[in-house]
């Protein structure tokens, strides 16, 4: 609306609560399309969106009528911040919706203690393997390779990292790590190594 240019979103809340109607309609106006393309990329959901959307204007108006909001120079951000505690709410309200109640067919306490901890001992003997494996074909790349391997997996360090502890450009570094990948599948592959930890 023309009589409102230039006025700010916060300056506008604050005509609404004076009783200033058409200034929550501007403010409504305004900041409608990023707070529901905010929450529908939260939800992914037209219509809960929508539901979602509705109720925080709802808190919004009643927040605003109650004095519980005060000029920051933030007023989107308090908008906002009132659309996550809704979808926050929304989340909390499915899963109360879906807690399953033990009964005969699920209940843990029917699983014998041995079983899984055969199972479980079964999946570390593996995954053992599966790391002594990694190891011996990671000890046959080269040294370059092999430095930028663990560098970036036992290290966690960035490849920016590893450039500059090197002293070889950030591309020199994705490109050892490229082929030491591919080192490494066609090590597996030649001798059926399956890598996948349980």
């Amino acid at each position: 609306m023309k009589k409102f240019e230039g006025v700010t979103d916060e300056a506008l809340a604050l005509l609404y609560v004076k009783g200033n109607n058409s200034a929550f309609d501007e403010l409504l106006a305004r900041t409608q399309s990023k707070l529901f393309t905010y929450i529908m990329f939260v939800v992914h959901d037209h219509d809960i969106a929508d539901d979602i959307f509705q109720e925080t204007f709802v808190k919004v108006i009643t927040k605003l009528q109650h004095g519980q909001y005060t000029d920051s120079g933030k007023f989107m951000f308090w908008i906002t911040r009132i659309a996550h505690n809704c979808i926050m709410d929304w989340y909390r309200q499915q899963q109360s919706q879906h807690i399953v109640e033990p009964n005969e067919d699920n209940d843990l306490q029917n699983l014998s203690g041995a079983s899984v901890l055969d199972s479980y001992r079964e999946s570390e003997l593996v995954n053992e393997q599966v790391l002594i494996d990694v190891k011996r074909m990671m000890d046959a790349l080269p040294a370059p390779q092999r430095e930028v391997v663990y560098m970036r997996y036992y290290q966690q360090l960035s490849f920016k990292e590893i450039a500059m502890l090197t002293g070889v450009s950030i591309n020199t570094s994705l490109g050892r790590m490229r082929y030491a990948l591919l080192n490494m599948r066609r090590m597996a592959k030649e001798h059926n190594i399956e890598l996948a930890l349980n």
